[in-house]
């Protein structure tokens, strides 16, 4: 069994982005709900939330705040 990994991602619109898992499959997630705790308070200005990247599995903000990528896969709607 394989560590589930993000592989790719896209913003898409307000705090919605699509993944791509290492499992082949495809899912959007929107983090409106999920931005608590201080790490995430920049980020519900969408030009700060727009600015991740896909590092160590998983997406990671310029701040370093980051979700498990297990975490995006529960939450995550199937493409």
């Amino acid at each position: 069994m394989k560590f589930l990994e993000v592989v790719k991602a896209e913003y898409l619109s307000d705090y919605t982005i699509r993944l791509w898992f290492n499992n082949d499959v495809m899912k959007d997630v929107d983090l409106y709900d999920k931005l608590n705790g201080s790490a995430f308070q920049c980020l519900k200005n969408k030009e700060n939330f727009k600015n991740f990247t896909v590092k160590y599995n998983t997406i990671e903000w310029f701040n370093g705040a980051d979700f498990a990528p297990e975490y995006l896969y529960e939450i995550g709607t199937p493409i």
